[in-house]
């Protein structure tokens, strides 16, 4: 191509500076040094399997200087103390939240009334943490070290029978349903992974698994699943997890079961309904019948005439309840995981915090409007209820997660799908039946 034809600038640019120049050579020696002595340590420990005999096992990673008992009691105890460390710390923040809220701002000087055992009820909870996490550490490095030792080899064996053993550690959590739940999330972990090393190697991927909003799809089919199984099928659910979206929704639980009785033909207990109502003091503008065709908006959000008002302050509630929350467990790991950058930089630490906090503080309020919205439209240009309708208000508010980040929007998904419980079994009178059906 001729030479004129190449667009030309009005002048050449400016050369950076001295120090720049110098910045940026010291930094490529000190690559330079980092990766010579990475290529050393190999080396090394190249020639010392290279030295090992028959009869001799391989040299164990950690420090040649520390045994393997005191490896693994070191990862133990490091562990334990970083684990108990965030469950104490995010409850002591709470506690200070909660002292905010009502106004009591001399009591958080006051380590009486922020950290008594009367009022902050966790150490037995973060020692049940701090087990299961420093266990599962100490056992596997131990486990992996004498493994090695008997089996006078190193391979995925000794990893997978480890990991399977320290998986034991399971059961410093004295509740069933915790346990369960921790067991299929790492389930639904395993499948990632399994499918991940499946796709890297081109040999499965699933249809749509390239696109750019997949994750935010699954997170979608989970929550109406899960949603559905609230309203319809609460028995299918943790109790922990209905307590949850009971305590975070608006709607009280005589509703839902009312709701419920309604959508499967059932007679509706107007006893139970009527004393809900008396309560809210709107019993004699209700008109309340055994075989409605559907609970109008009137007994769903008896405290105001206006679905727009009822969402509208089911949404602000939502994020006065839950923002303590996520503050907590958004800022007291980073501070306990990451205290170096947190004493380097404070104040950015807490911004990021409060940012994080508040973005998913609004996906979750915004789950909770939207589907109390939908379900209010329904009621608005349909006669009669259907359970169908609150499978797609859940899949519809799960659109709120696109406000989340895009890493967070996996993880999400991931927590969800083992509560959706699509593929599980559970015995529902004496009739097996797909989990929330």
């Amino acid at each position: 191509m001729p030479s004129s034809s190449l667009p030309t600038t009005p002048s050449s640019p400016p050369s950076p500076p001295l120090n720049d120049n110098s910045h940026a050579e010291r930094r490529l020696r000190e690559a330079e040094d980092r990766l010579r002595e990475a290529i050393e340590e190999l080396q090394r420990r190249q020639r010392r399997a290279a030295a090992c005999g028959p009869h001799q096992h391989p040299p164990c990673h950690h420090a040649n200087d520390e045994s393997c008992v005191a490896n693994a009691i070191g990862n133990l105890c490091q562990s334990f103390l970083l684990s108990y460390g965030v469950r104490v710390g995010i409850g002591i923040l709470l506690r200070a939240f909660k002292l905010v809220r009502r106004q009591s701002y001399s009591s958080l000087l006051d380590l009486k009334q922020l950290v008594s055992e009367k009022d902050l009820i966790v150490r037995e909870e973060a020692c049940r943490i701090g087990l299961l996490f420093g266990g599962f550490t100490g056992s596997y490095h131990g486990l992996r070290c004498l493994l090695r030792k008997l089996r006078k080899k190193e391979t995925p064996f000794n990893t997978i029978l480890a990991g399977s053993v320290s998986g034991l550690s399971i059961l410093a959590l004295d509740d069933s349903n915790r346990r369960r739940t921790l067991a299929l999330y790492l389930l639904a972990r395993l499948a990632q992974c399994s499918y991940n090393s499946a796709k890297s190697k081109n040999k499965f991927h699933l249809w749509g698994s390239h696109w750019r909003h997949g994750d935010s799809l699954l997170f979608a089919f989970a929550c109406a699943q899960v949603m559905y199984s609230f309203v319809m099928r609460p028995e299918s659910l943790p109790k922990s997890y209905q307590d949850f979206i009971q305590k975070t929704g608006p709607v009280a639980q005589p509703v839902y079961k009312a709701v419920r009785d309604c959508c499967r033909g059932y007679p509706v207990d107007i006893v139970s309904l009527s004393a809900f109502l008396s309560e809210r003091k709107k019993s004699n503008h209700v008109e309340l019948t055994e075989f409605p065709s559907i609970i109008p908006c009137s007994i769903i959000h008896p405290d105001t005439n206006s679905c727009l008002a009822h969402n509208a302050d089911a949404t602000t509630a939502t994020f006065r309840k839950t923002f303590p929350l996520y503050f907590s467990l958004t800022f007291v790991p980073f501070v306990v995981l990451h205290l170096q950058k947190f004493m380097d930089a404070p104040a950015r630490t807490c911004w990021l915090a409060v940012k994080g906090a508040v973005r998913s503080t609004a996906f979750l309020s915004a789950f909770v409007g939207i589907f109390q919205g939908v379900i209010c439209l329904h009621r608005k240009v349909s006669p009669k209820d259907h359970k169908l309708v609150y499978w797609i208000a859940g899949g519809i508010s799960a659109l709120s997660v696109l406000l989340e980040k895009k890493s967070r929007r996996g993880e999400l998904a991931l927590y969800v799908l083992p509560r959706a419980g699509i593929l599980v079994l559970f015995v529902y009178g004496r009739n097996y039946v797909l989990l929330g059906v």
